[in-house]
């Protein structure tokens, strides 16, 4: 069981269960001679930008995401196994082989300007997250919230990087004109634990004082206590309901951890070398609440379990909710009414 690399949730590139054939690296190799696991990115050819969503657990009906694969590298990302429709690894691969999609913003413009599309909320990074390292010198993500900002075009997003901060202008008129809402993912308080989980994701005092800054500017923010690990950070959930209502935080959500496909192998990995001691103990407890599986992708159950454990984690969620006032009314819609078709190249000319 090889240890990550320094930076890297993991250290494995499990088989693509789509790919016939695999490389595999001699285990009895000299560890110097294997390559050092740099970070390559990819321009991103799609033609379209906007996902729409059909699961009836979603609380969104649609997507766009910037960036294909993710260089933070928590190794419990769901969106892992994504990456193998492109022919790759969920593993290391996921993390160090980032598709860009550059065409992002002015393909979104074009999709905002038919006459077809009605102003509904747009969610970010539903699938990796949109201010992943590179977002800092690419600025696509930027570049698409400044479509939305221009078209007043309702969004939210969810991050786990204090760069979001960055984008407080744009926000702040998002939130004049349609609305956004910013969600941050706050899975433990541990930064030695985080350091682990999520080697290359903001440290979570960052993050904490991410909401704050963006409480502060006028925007709406919220928390994602996800995922919550049974027997790992499950613990944690009041203190980081506490700390992210202290930092300003209206909102709030969770999700217990799932392991489709290769995330099983490669958590199991991840616990072995970083948490033996817990290791049977957090995948049983992942079993006792997924049927006795390490996922279970049944909608209605997929995104909190059953069982006993399911039924705490959701009665704690509530009592600690309503304690700090968290999710206190049922949100209002973002505003739709003063959105605005963006221009067509030629009209700007005008």
């Amino acid at each position: 069981m090889p240890e990550a690399p320094r930076g890297r949730g993991t250290a494995l590139n499990p088989t693509n269960r789509f790919e016939e054939l695999a490389y595999e690296w001699e285990e009895s190799a000299d560890p110097a001679e294997k390559p050092a696991p740099k970070t390559r990115f990819f321009r991103d050819a799609s033609k379209s930008i906007l996902v729409k969503n059909d699961s009836p657990d979603i609380p969104f009906t649609w997507s766009l995401n910037p960036y294909r694969g993710c260089e933070h590298g928590c190794v419990y990302c769901y969106s892992r196994p994504y990456h193998e429709y492109l022919g790759l690894s969920s593993g290391l691969d996921f993390e160090t082989m980032i598709f860009v999609k550059e065409d992002a913003p002015k393909l979104l413009a074009a999709e905002l300007a038919k006459k077809t599309w009605e102003p509904e909320t747009i969610a970010l990074g539903g699938v990796t997250d949109c201010y992943q390292p590179i977002e800092r010198k690419l600025k696509v993500t930027r570049g698409c919230l400044e479509v939305m900002a221009d078209a007043r075009q309702p969004c939210g997003l969810v991050t786990k990087n204090a760069l979001v901060t960055r984008d407080i202008d744009v926000f702040q008129e998002l939130t004049r004109h349609a609305g956004v809402r910013v969600m941050m993912s706050l899975t433990t308080l541990d930064a030695e634990l985080a350091r682990r989980m999520e080697p290359r994701a903001s440290a979570p005092s960052a993050r904490i004082a991410a909401m704050r800054e963006l409480t502060k500017a006028g925007v709406q923010v919220g928390v994602m206590t996800a995922p919550m690990i049974l027997g790992l950070n499950d613990h944690e959930m009041p203190a980081l309901l506490e700390a992210a209502a202290d930092a300003g935080a209206t909102m709030a959500g969770y999700v217990p951890l799932r392991l489709p496909h290769q995330l099983g192998p490669l958590f199991d990995d991840w616990l072995a070398n970083n948490y033996p001691d817990r290791r049977a103990k957090v995948l049983n407890q992942i079993r006792s609440m997924r049927g006795g599986e390490l996922n279970d992708s049944r909608f209605g159950t997929r995104m909190r379990g059953e069982g006993i454990f399911a039924e705490h984690l959701s009665k704690l969620f509530a009592l600690t909710c309503k304690r700090l006032g968290l999710n206190r009314r049922s949100q209002p819609p973002l505003e739709r009414g003063n959105f605005r078709r963006p221009l067509g190249d030629q009209l700007r000319l005008i």
